[in-house]
């Protein structure tokens, strides 16, 4: 009888920890912080098979004032995932939160904290934060990559972004590289964006950091894909399910382009696939944006009192490189009408960020108006690195990076004197280069 109290006992003691393990073990990535506004933070989480899954937060340090999100159930079409609003909340505030999965909580060694975009319009200057950026993030798995050398690596590179502790994380295509498996069939696509998204090196900053992204060929399809890709519309389900943007495509127009402000910035969210015409296509008038996604664009430019105006798209826009998928060689007529568009609306302090490449550069031109447009190109994360010469005009000197890296956007200065730091880390996170401007009044 003694014996059988001190096992009862035992078993009483260890239930919590069981538990605990029990529920880590349904956890198969994240959570991740998507968009923050003053009044509601959106959060992401993906479990291994059908669960409740539910967030606890409270304001950082007050536990006894704890919320919680409605609970959902994860389902296997949807890839497990869920999307989980914090919508019991104040402007400008920091908040500490728990990730539960059937009822109970589960323990991981980092931080989880989101925040709420501050109401300082009016009353203060608007508050200095900072963007991290990149695009081609490849993480091999060998039964599916092309024989020979992996093509992804120096997954480090996650971990030094997340030391620079930024605000948010703008991801700018190629978030993930679909294979052949993958391209045509919903398991295949749940499949990528799983693998990808499970990355140990990832997850620590996805759950303090608020991510937001585009996409590029790569995560949109096949090489080089467009309009005509035949899975177009599953791929905008996938990545609607997968990100936690506050918005996914244009009102009856499909894709994934989306706007959303950080303080005093805005930003500008590009599709450059779905609208797209063929690379090959020889006759009709070639697109990458689109008649309707470039009207919306200008339109919400010339509207923006933003001091600098980020515009995110997949591909480089101001190169004048004409090859492989640039601007210049694919659309050249688009692009002309889209720089002649902002010129003569006067819009000034356009940014355009831009990946693909496999290198980084920073390219500026000076229009006709005399408004200086500028193209900071950030690639790769995590993909093969492009070593080969290019012959670019308006490329800004010493600032062409050709090895793993990632970029980071400070916003800082007085409401009329805003300045915009752009630096480039490489994978370990040293300070490779780093140029600031000041908005254009």
């Amino acid at each position: 009888m003694k014996k059988l109290k001190q096992t009862c006992l035992l078993v009483w003691l260890l239930l919590p920890s069981f538990f605990l393990l029990a529920q880590k073990s349904l956890l198969q990535s994240g959570p991740m912080l998507g968009y923050s506004e003053m009044m509601e933070s959106m959060l992401w989480v993906q479990t291994k098979s059908a669960a409740k899954v539910q967030i606890a937060y409270w304001p950082k340090g007050q536990t006894s004032q704890k919320q919680m999100t409605d609970a959902v159930a994860t389902q296997k079409e949807s890839g497990f995932t869920a999307h989980l609003l914090a919508d019991k909340v104040l402007p400008g505030n920091r908040y500490e939160y728990e990730l539960r999965i059937n009822d109970q909580a589960v323990k991981l060694d980092y931080p989880l904290e989101f925040q709420t975009q501050a109401l300082w319009q009016w009353r203060t200057d608007p508050p200095t934060f900072r963007v991290a950026t990149g695009s081609c993030a490849y993480v091999n798995e060998d039964p599916y990559d092309r024989p020979g050398k992996p093509y992804g690596g120096d997954y480090q590179i996650f971990t030094a972004i997340h030391q620079q502790r930024p605000d948010l994380m703008l991801w700018l295509g190629d978030n993930t590289y679909l294979r052949e498996v993958d391209w045509f069939s919903r398991t295949g696509f749940i499949h990528r964006y799983t693998h990808t998204r499970s990355l140990p090196e990832l997850q620590p900053l996805l759950a303090s950091t608020h991510h937001y992204a585009i996409w590029d060929d790569h995560d949109f399809g096949p090489n080089d894909s467009d309009r005509s890709f035949v899975q177009k519309d599953m791929a905008t389900e996938v990545f609607s399910q997968f990100w936690a943007n506050p918005k996914v495509g244009l009102s009856g127009q499909g894709g994934c382009t989306s706007f959303f402000q950080w303080a005093d910035i805005d930003f500008f969210l590009l599709d450059d696939r779905y609208f797209r015409t063929p690379n090959r296509r020889k006759t009709g008038d070639q697109t990458i944006l689109g008649e309707a996604q470039i009207e919306w664009l200008i339109d919400a430019l010339a509207a923006s009192t933003a001091p600098f105006k980020i515009v995110a798209i997949g591909g480089q826009v101001l190169t004048t490189f004409e090859g492989h998928e640039t601007y210049s060689f694919i659309a050249p007529a688009e692009r002309e009408m889209l720089l002649e568009k902002i010129e003569a609306e006067g819009i000034k302090n356009v940014i355009f960020l831009t990946g693909d490449r496999h290198h980084t550069e920073l390219s500026m031109m000076k229009n006709r108006a005399g408004i200086t447009v500028y193209d900071l190109t950030v690639s790769p994360l995590t993909s093969g690195v492009h070593t080969g010469e290019e012959p670019n005009a308006l490329r800004v000197e010493g600032t062409m990076v050709q090895q793993k890296n990632f970029g980071v956007l400070e916003f800082s200065g007085p409401a009329k004197a805003r300045v915009l730091k752009m630096s480039i880390f490489d994978s370990n996170g040293k300070e490779l280069w780093a140029k600031s401007v000041t908005s254009e009044q």
